[in-house]
Protein backbone atom coordinates (compact mmCIF):
# COMPACT_ATOMS: atom_id res chain seq x y z
CA UNK A 1 0.00 0.00 0.00
CA UNK A 2 1.47 3.42 -0.95
CA UNK A 3 2.45 5.78 1.84
CA UNK A 4 0.18 8.72 2.55
CA UNK A 5 0.99 11.83 0.48
CA UNK A 6 1.99 14.95 2.43
CA UNK A 7 0.83 18.46 1.57
CA UNK A 8 3.11 21.12 3.07
CA UNK A 9 1.83 24.71 3.42
CA UNK A 10 4.51 27.33 4.20
CA UNK A 11 4.23 30.48 6.29
CA UNK A 12 3.73 34.11 5.32
CA UNK A 13 6.10 35.23 2.53
CA UNK A 14 7.72 31.81 2.53
CA UNK A 15 7.84 29.25 -0.24
CA UNK A 16 8.37 25.51 -0.10
CA UNK A 17 12.05 26.21 0.55
CA UNK A 18 11.36 26.19 4.29
CA UNK A 19 10.56 22.48 3.99
CA UNK A 20 13.63 21.63 1.92
CA UNK A 21 15.18 19.44 4.60
CA UNK A 22 11.95 17.54 5.23
CA UNK A 23 11.32 17.02 1.52
CA UNK A 24 14.87 15.77 0.92
CA UNK A 25 14.58 13.29 3.77
CA UNK A 26 10.97 12.18 3.24
CA UNK A 27 10.11 12.38 -0.46
CA UNK A 28 11.78 9.03 -1.21
CA UNK A 29 9.07 7.45 0.95
CA UNK A 30 6.11 9.86 0.83
CA UNK A 31 4.67 11.69 -2.20
CA UNK A 32 5.05 15.40 -1.42
CA UNK A 33 3.12 18.49 -2.54
CA UNK A 34 4.41 22.00 -1.75
CA UNK A 35 1.35 24.23 -1.68
CA UNK A 36 1.09 27.86 -2.79
CA UNK A 37 -0.92 30.52 -0.97
CA UNK A 38 -0.02 33.81 -2.63
CA UNK A 39 -2.48 34.08 -5.52
CA UNK A 40 -5.71 34.62 -3.56
CA UNK A 41 -6.80 37.02 -0.83
CA UNK A 42 -9.18 34.93 1.28
CA UNK A 43 -8.51 31.78 3.26
CA UNK A 44 -11.48 30.14 1.59
CA UNK A 45 -10.03 30.72 -1.89
CA UNK A 46 -6.56 29.60 -0.82
CA UNK A 47 -7.89 26.40 0.74
CA UNK A 48 -10.01 25.59 -2.32
CA UNK A 49 -7.07 26.14 -4.68
CA UNK A 50 -4.91 23.74 -2.64
CA UNK A 51 -7.67 21.14 -2.45
CA UNK A 52 -8.12 21.36 -6.22
CA UNK A 53 -4.47 20.30 -6.67
CA UNK A 54 -4.07 17.93 -3.71
CA UNK A 55 -4.36 14.13 -3.76
CA UNK A 56 -7.72 12.65 -2.82
CA UNK A 57 -6.52 11.98 0.74
CA UNK A 58 -3.32 13.22 2.37
CA UNK A 59 -1.46 14.27 5.49
CA UNK A 60 -1.51 18.06 5.93
CA UNK A 61 1.33 20.09 7.46
CA UNK A 62 1.08 23.87 7.92
CA UNK A 63 3.40 26.42 9.47
CA UNK A 64 2.22 29.78 10.85
CA UNK A 65 -0.01 31.19 8.05
CA UNK A 66 0.06 27.67 6.65
CA UNK A 67 -1.66 26.58 9.85
CA UNK A 68 -4.42 29.14 9.29
CA UNK A 69 -4.93 27.66 5.83
CA UNK A 70 -4.90 24.15 7.29
CA UNK A 71 -7.78 25.03 9.63
CA UNK A 72 -9.78 26.26 6.63
CA UNK A 73 -9.01 23.06 4.71
CA UNK A 74 -10.27 21.07 7.70
CA UNK A 75 -13.52 23.03 7.55
CA UNK A 76 -13.93 22.58 3.79
CA UNK A 77 -12.82 18.97 3.37
CA UNK A 78 -12.27 17.20 6.71
CA UNK A 79 -12.61 13.72 5.22
CA UNK A 80 -9.71 14.25 2.81
CA UNK A 81 -7.16 14.89 5.58
CA UNK A 82 -5.97 11.75 7.35
CA UNK A 83 -3.29 13.29 9.56
CA UNK A 84 -2.63 16.90 10.57
CA UNK A 85 0.58 18.69 11.61
CA UNK A 86 0.30 22.26 12.91
CA UNK A 87 3.53 24.19 13.52
CA UNK A 88 4.05 27.59 15.15
CA UNK A 89 0.47 28.64 14.51
CA UNK A 90 -2.65 29.90 16.24
CA UNK A 91 -6.38 29.21 16.15
CA UNK A 92 -7.21 32.79 17.16
CA UNK A 93 -8.44 35.43 14.70
CA UNK A 94 -6.45 38.61 14.11
CA UNK A 95 -6.75 41.28 16.81
CA UNK A 96 -7.66 44.76 15.45
CA UNK A 97 -4.33 46.27 16.49
CA UNK A 98 -2.45 43.42 14.84
CA UNK A 99 -4.41 43.91 11.64
CA UNK A 100 -3.56 47.61 11.68
CA UNK A 101 0.14 46.80 12.03
CA UNK A 102 -0.09 44.35 9.13
CA UNK A 103 -1.61 46.98 6.84
CA UNK A 104 1.24 49.34 7.71
CA UNK A 105 3.68 46.60 6.74
CA UNK A 106 1.94 46.22 3.37
CA UNK A 107 2.16 49.96 2.74
CA UNK A 108 5.86 49.93 3.63
CA UNK A 109 6.50 46.93 1.38
CA UNK A 110 4.84 48.66 -1.56
CA UNK A 111 6.90 51.79 -1.00
CA UNK A 112 10.27 50.31 -0.10
CA UNK A 113 10.22 46.70 -1.32
CA UNK A 114 10.32 43.48 0.67
CA UNK A 115 13.93 43.47 1.81
CA UNK A 116 13.67 46.16 4.49
CA UNK A 117 10.64 44.63 6.18
CA UNK A 118 12.07 41.13 6.07
CA UNK A 119 15.29 42.30 7.67
CA UNK A 120 13.29 44.00 10.43
CA UNK A 121 11.19 40.88 11.02
CA UNK A 122 13.99 38.33 10.86
CA UNK A 123 14.88 38.59 14.57
CA UNK A 124 11.30 37.57 15.41
CA UNK A 125 11.41 34.55 13.14
CA UNK A 126 14.29 32.64 14.70
CA UNK A 127 15.95 31.91 18.04
CA UNK A 128 18.52 34.55 19.11
CA UNK A 129 21.32 32.04 18.43
CA UNK A 130 20.41 32.27 14.71
CA UNK A 131 20.24 36.08 14.47
CA UNK A 132 23.67 36.23 12.80
CA UNK A 133 23.05 33.23 10.54
CA UNK A 134 23.61 35.06 7.24
CA UNK A 135 22.63 32.19 4.89
CA UNK A 136 19.38 31.65 6.80
CA UNK A 137 18.57 35.36 6.81
CA UNK A 138 19.35 35.57 3.10
CA UNK A 139 16.95 32.70 2.41
CA UNK A 140 14.05 34.58 4.01
CA UNK A 141 14.93 37.75 2.09
CA UNK A 142 15.14 35.81 -1.19
CA UNK A 143 11.75 34.18 -0.62
CA UNK A 144 10.07 37.49 0.23
CA UNK A 145 11.60 39.30 -2.72
CA UNK A 146 10.68 36.51 -5.12
CA UNK A 147 7.02 36.74 -4.06
CA UNK A 148 6.86 40.54 -3.94
CA UNK A 149 4.70 43.19 -2.31
CA UNK A 150 1.44 42.39 -4.11
CA UNK A 151 1.55 38.74 -3.08
CA UNK A 152 2.29 39.97 0.45
CA UNK A 153 -0.78 42.23 0.28
CA UNK A 154 -3.00 39.32 -0.79
CA UNK A 155 -1.68 37.11 2.00
CA UNK A 156 -2.21 39.83 4.58
CA UNK A 157 -5.81 40.33 3.41
CA UNK A 158 -6.40 36.59 3.86
CA UNK A 159 -4.79 36.58 7.31
CA UNK A 160 -6.79 39.59 8.51
CA UNK A 161 -10.04 38.08 7.25
CA UNK A 162 -9.48 34.58 8.59
CA UNK A 163 -12.06 32.89 10.81
CA UNK A 164 -11.74 32.17 14.50
CA UNK A 165 -10.76 28.49 14.46
CA UNK A 166 -11.12 27.92 18.19
CA UNK A 167 -14.83 26.95 18.07
CA UNK A 168 -14.11 24.21 15.50
CA UNK A 169 -11.04 22.64 17.13
CA UNK A 170 -13.19 19.95 18.75
CA UNK A 171 -14.49 18.97 15.30
CA UNK A 172 -11.02 17.87 14.18
CA UNK A 173 -11.04 14.09 14.57
CA UNK A 174 -7.84 13.06 12.78
CA UNK A 175 -4.52 12.30 14.51
CA UNK A 176 -2.87 15.69 15.08
CA UNK A 177 0.67 16.76 15.93
CA UNK A 178 1.12 20.30 17.27
CA UNK A 179 4.68 21.69 17.39
CA UNK A 180 5.85 24.93 19.01
CA UNK A 181 9.22 26.60 19.43
CA UNK A 182 9.79 27.31 23.11
CA UNK A 183 11.31 30.69 22.25
CA UNK A 184 8.83 31.71 19.54
CA UNK A 185 8.17 35.44 19.99
CA UNK A 186 5.91 35.81 16.95
CA UNK A 187 3.29 33.17 17.82
CA UNK A 188 4.01 32.21 21.41
CA UNK A 189 3.80 28.58 22.59
CA UNK A 190 0.58 29.18 24.55
CA UNK A 191 -1.18 29.29 21.18
CA UNK A 192 -0.04 25.73 20.48
CA UNK A 193 -1.11 24.72 23.98
CA UNK A 194 -4.60 26.04 23.21
CA UNK A 195 -4.79 24.16 19.91
CA UNK A 196 -3.64 20.87 21.44
CA UNK A 197 -6.11 21.24 24.32
CA UNK A 198 -8.94 21.77 21.85
CA UNK A 199 -8.24 18.76 19.61
CA UNK A 200 -8.93 15.47 21.36
CA UNK A 201 -5.84 13.26 21.49
CA UNK A 202 -3.50 15.84 19.91
CA UNK A 203 0.20 15.27 20.48
CA UNK A 204 1.93 18.47 21.63
CA UNK A 205 5.70 18.92 21.31
CA UNK A 206 7.51 22.10 22.41
CA UNK A 207 11.06 22.36 21.07
CA UNK A 208 13.65 23.98 23.33
CA UNK A 209 16.07 26.63 22.01
CA UNK A 210 13.85 27.14 18.97
CA UNK A 211 12.04 30.15 17.55
CA UNK A 212 9.18 30.53 15.08
CA UNK A 213 10.73 28.70 12.10
CA UNK A 214 11.69 25.41 13.68
CA UNK A 215 11.68 23.42 10.45
CA UNK A 216 14.80 25.35 9.35
CA UNK A 217 16.22 25.98 12.83
CA UNK A 218 15.94 22.39 14.10
CA UNK A 219 15.45 20.33 10.93
CA UNK A 220 16.64 17.02 12.38
CA UNK A 221 14.28 17.34 15.35
CA UNK A 222 11.35 18.12 13.07
CA UNK A 223 12.22 15.25 10.75
CA UNK A 224 12.25 12.84 13.69
CA UNK A 225 8.86 14.10 14.92
CA UNK A 226 7.37 13.83 11.43
CA UNK A 227 8.69 10.31 10.99
CA UNK A 228 7.37 9.17 14.37
CA UNK A 229 3.98 10.75 13.76
CA UNK A 230 3.47 9.62 10.17
CA UNK A 231 4.69 6.11 10.93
Amino acid sequence: MPNLPIVFIPGLMCTGRIYLHQVERMSWRYPVMLAQHWHHQTMSQIAKSILDEAPETFALAGTSMGGYVAFEIMRQAPTRVEKLILMSTSAKPDAPERSADRLKQVAAAREHGMRRGTLALYASLVHPARHEDIPLRSMFIDMAESLGAEAFARQIAAIIGRADSRPTLSEIKVPTLVIAGADDKLITPDNSDEIAAGIKGAWLKTIENCGHMGMVEKPETYHRLFAEFLG
